[in-house]
């Protein structure tokens, strides 16, 4: 199939399939006679699987990790695990930094009357040293 179906079939843009084919996460697919990209079953399934790995969080070295334990059928369990245990702690950081920030900006919006005058805490806070 042509670039165009494998994005498709993936849910993948061609832009990223482009991407993910220069950085090596996937490999570069056989080229038909018109010099157009010819994408396998096993190629869509592949970007299944990085789409998949974006979409909880994990970073591209994550997600090599992940395909080639993918592909070890003598892999341990335990492996897969310890990646997925440790992206949900960083995305629990994450989300508590941000959870911290959302609470300060309502704090400081909070203050702010909003009205004609021309003084804000808001502004007076970014300004601090």
């Amino acid at each position: 199939m042509n670039i165009g179906q494998a994005a498709a079939a993936s849910s993948v843009s061609q832009r990223m399939i482009r991407h993910y084919e220069k950085i090596t996460l996937i490999p570069t697919p056989s080229r038909r006679g018109s010099g157009y990209r010819d994408y396998s079953d096993a190629d869509v399934h592949r970007l299944r699987f990085v789409a998949n790995a974006r979409d909880l969080g994990f970073p591209i070295e994550e997600i090599r990790s992940l395909l080639d334990l993918w592909q070890d059928r003598c892999r341990l369990s335990a492996e897969v695990k310890a990646l997925a245990l440790s992206r949900a702690d960083e995305l629990g950081r994450k989300a508590a930094a941000l959870d911290g920030m959302r609470r300060a900006l309502m704090e400081l919006a909070n203050s702010c009357t909003g009205d004609e005058r021309s003084d804000c805490p808001i502004i007076d806070r970014l300004a601090e040293g």
